[in-house]
């Protein structure tokens, strides 16, 4: 589960770097960073490198009918950044954290799309909650946050044999549905993972947060090196919100539990 407090409004520069005319206004969700003004999304830019490579990405992928994404927008000097903001197209739709497998679905056609691309450098540079989680769940550090439940899950990690590749590691609320449109990608934080553990973040925060069945993971068992996935998606959303203050036990312990059973 992210979280972040809200950024201010994008001020007026950033505005007329990329031919915003509307006031902004605060866009529901999105941790709080999203402002809209018109048919454009402005956000603060995170990291310089990963807002270039990502617009590149998003700007030259063919369109399909199996997904939509939120189409960068160049600043007027035909940068993807001014003054720290990004913008991007507004995009139709909302998200349903409810419809687990068609969240799944969507994932797989848009790592299908990316699975050629080569690992970025900036992933090597992050240092945040989530990255120290994701390394933590794929035993490349031992370092972690002090939290019983990891413990079973990190005795339980195996090698998983599936190649890695760019991903979209929060799928569940960033998938948005239309009517009468492929459903719609946005909020993208990448990692370098078997495009199978992006499926397990989706079922474990379903699990979790959203009363979905346990048959969900039935229905997805097919994916190779599944149970291990999904022990390492329980890693990183545990091992993260420790960190950041605001795991409890309750609502992680039945998931737990019963991704360990499937042992």
């Amino acid at each position: 589960m992210s979280q972040s407090s809200a950024s201010a409004a994008p001020p007026s520069v950033v505005l007329t770097a990329f031919g915003a005319a509307e006031a902004p206004a605060l866009v529901p969700g999105c941790r709080g960073s999203a402002w809209r003004s018109g048919a454009l999304v402005l956000r603060p830019v995170a990291t310089a490198p990963e807002t270039a490579w990502r617009a590149g990405v998003l700007h030259h992928l063919p369109e399909t009918s199996a997904f939509r994404v939120g189409r960068p927008v160049p600043a007027a000097d035909g940068s993807w950044a001014a003054h720290g903001w990004e913008a991007w197209r507004l995009i139709g739709g909302s998200s349903d954290p409810h419809r687990a497998d068609d969240v799944i679905r969507t994932g797989e056609a848009f790592h299908a799309a990316l699975a050629d691309l080569p690992r970025p450098r900036f992933l090597g540079l992050r240092d945040n909650p989530w990255s120290r989680a994701e390394r933590l769940a794929w035993q490349e550090t031992e370092q972690g946050p002090d939290f019983p439940l990891l413990k079973p899950l990190l005795a339980a990690l195996r090698p998983v044999s599936a190649p890695a590749q760019i991903i979209h590691g929060d799928l569940l609320g960033n998938v948005l549905f239309e009517p009468g449109l492929p459903p719609a990608i946005i909020d993208w934080p990448p990692y370098w993972r078997p495009a199978g553990w992006a499926s397990a973040v989706v079922a474990v925060d379903a699990l979790c947060w959203y009363e979905a069945e346990p048959a969900l993971l039935d229905r997805w068992a097919h994916l190779p090196d599944w149970r291990q996935l999904l022990l390492r998606a329980l890693v990183f959303r545990i091992a993260t919100h420790a960190t950041l203050g605001g795991a409890e036990e309750y609502a992680y312990r039945p998931v737990v539990d019963l991704v360990l059973d499937r042992g």
